[in-house]
This record gives C-alpha cells, sequence and structure tokens, in this order.
C-alpha cells in the first residue's frame, strides 16, 4: 500500500497533466471513468453558463443543486479544480455572496483564476491547501460543497473534521462522492490509475457514512444515489451518492 505521502503526490501529478490539457479518460479504467468521471451532472444551461475550460469532467454529480444556495452565502468547494461548481456556485450566491475553492494543486488554481478573470466573476476566492488543513477561518462557511475529490483524500477523518470546523454552527454539507458496496478488488485496492481515477480511495458507503457523523454532524443524509455498470458485479459496485448533512 502507498504512503500518504505518496498518493497525494500521485493525485497532483494526474490533476496536474489534467490541468494542462490531458483528459481525465485516459487510463486503464477509461470506460469508469468515461461513466462516472466524464460526463457531469450539469445542465446545458448551466454549461453554457460557464467560462471555456473550467467544465473538466472530472465530477460525479453537480452539489450546488443538492440543495438551493441563496444569495448572501459563503459557501466552501473543496477540491475546486478549474472552477465549475465554484462559478455555477456564485451565481447562486450572488454579488452579496461568495465562494471559495480550495485546491492542493496549483496548476489547477492557475486555471481556475483565469477562468474567474474570463468569466468577470469578482464574488470568488481561490486558495492552495488541503482539505484535511483548510486555509479557512473556523465558523466562517454557511455551506461546503465537493464533487468527487473526499474519495482521493488518504484521510477522511480528518478531511470531514476540518469541514466540521469551518463552518458556521447550523451550517451544512453538500457534496458528491464516489463510495462503494460490498468487496473491492485487491488489484483495484493496489492500483494508484485508481486510486487518482476515483476508486482505490473510495469507502464502504456506510464506513463513509459513518465518518461523517463522527465528525459531529447530524442529520446525514443520502438524497442521491447511482451505481455504475463498469465495475458492477455480484460482489462490488462503485457508488456515486449525494450526501447532506448539518452542524
Amino acid at each position: 500500500m502507498k504512503t500518504e505521502a505518496e498518493i497525494k503526490e500521485a493525485v497532483k501529478q494526474r490533476y496536474a497533466e489534467v490541468a494542462t490539457g490531458q483528459s481525465c479518460c485516459t487510463s486503464d479504467l477509461t470506460q469508469l471513468r468515461q461513466d462516472c468521471g466524464c460526463g457531469g451532472g450539469y445542465t446545458e444551461e448551466e454549461m453554457a453558463s460557464l467560462p471555456e475550460g473550467a467544465a473538466l469532467g472530472l465530477g460525479c454529480g453537480n452539489p450546488t443543486k443538492i440543495l438551493p444556495l441563496e444569495p448572501g452565502m459563503t459557501v466552501l468547494d473543496l477540491g475546486c479544480g478549474a472552477g465549475v461548481d465554484v462559478f455555477l456556485a456564485a451565481g447562486r450566491v450572488g454579488p452579496s455572496g461568495r465562494v471559495i475553492g480550495v485546491d492542493m494543486t496549483e496548476s489547477m488554481l492557475e486555471k481556475a483564476r483565469a477562468n474567474a478573470a474570463a468569466g468577470g466573476y469578482t464574488n470568488v476566492d481561490f486558495r492552495l491547501g488541503e482539505i484535511e488543513n483548510l486555509p479557512v477561518e473556523s465558523g466562517t462557511i454557511d455551506v461546503i460543497i465537493s464533487n468527487c475529490v473526499i474519495n482521493l483524500v488518504p484521510d477522511k477523518d480528518r478531511a470531514f473534521a476540518e469541514a466540521y470546523r469551518v463552518l458556521k454552527p447550523g451550517g451544512r454539507i453538500q457534496i458528491s462522492d464516489m463510495v462503494t458496496r460490498g468487496q473491492m478488488p485487491e488489484a483495484v485496492q493496489r492500483n494508484m490509475e485508481a486510486w487518482t481515477g476515483c476508486i482505490s480511495g473510495a469507502l464502504d458507503r456506510e464506513v463513509y457514512l459513518e465518518k461523517v457523523r463522527r465528525a459531529g454532524f447530524s442529520q446525514v443524509e443520502v438524497v442521491d444515489e447511482f451505481a455504475y455498470d463498469a465495475y458492477k458485479t455480484e460482489q462490488f459496485a462503485a457508488l456515486s451518492i449525494g450526501v447532506v448533512a448539518t452542524k
């Protein structure tokens, strides 16, 4: 098994490649990436509203639509990439609101900032950092969103604890992510391509939800769920879920 440092470096390298123009659908897991990561949960209208290059096909849902985002809110996107969900959230919270995007890949942030400038967004802020150690003050966020990213984080307990820390009392998380059901094949567990492709680092569905609860969240609910055919067998399945929870 790779160390946390090795996993993070592999993830950084993979997504730096995506940021500089290599398709997210190129790997041994091509079919899976096409099914879960390279489609997206966005409408044509939403896609048309985005700066060119903001949507890189890396998500497994649309966390901005799980529950409404209201004008004036402060929203945090964990693993913002090139900014697709930041920009969609920015339109919903309006000029009186603010959206912060955090990512650990510098080339992704460069792309996100360029996209923000191209789109004329003035209520967004992109910060370099890791989800396990967020560059955000405690108790300042109304809503946290994240799209197919926490599965990539080695220390998920720390990630959810940090999410809890930065939320205001009564704030919520609404995230799309990958989880599993059944026994993951050993070959997949050991495959770093599968980790950077959002599978090897995914937790069992019930383990994932329990980690959210153990971080302190209440009203933890799965509001959307979809099983992908690419890895679906009688013993194992990869699932995209939409989760909401309250501090």
